[in-house]
């Protein structure tokens, strides 16, 4: 009898583990990049432990009619950084390292998605 709850407490354990959504996907760290602000002058921005695996647009370079695009990214994140010319994650590529990936100023994007 025992050994039967045991093995339905161990099954009900593992199903709520596989059911709980983690931050597995998550890209831990941080990316930042520069964009021009409403003064004109460079600003700094960051996205913080952004997720994996879906395309994440740069707020500040989001719409490409009214906003330069951001430039000069640093991945400080645990994943591969892969950065847009377009908001929807299309246009020119380029793949940014793990932890020391970075673009000079010429660098232009305003979307990336990280991969694990």
């Amino acid at each position: 009898m025992r050994l039967r709850t045991a093995a339905v407490a161990a099954a009900g354990a593992l199903t709520l583990l596989l059911a709980v959504p983690g931050s597995a996907t998550a890209a831990a760290g941080d990316f930042e990049y520069s964009y021009i602000g409403l003064s004109g002058e460079p600003q700094q921005g960051f996205l913080i432990d952004p997720e994996g695996h879906e395309c994440t647009v740069i707020p500040e370079a989001a719409d490409p009619h009214s906003s330069e695009p951001a430039f000069s990214p640093r991945n400080r994140t645990d994943a591969l950084a892969r950065v847009f010319t377009n908001p929807d994650c299309t246009g020119d590529e380029f793949d940014l390292r793990p932890y020391t990936g970075r673009g000079s100023e010429r660098l232009k994007l305003r979307s990336v998605i990280f991969f694990r």
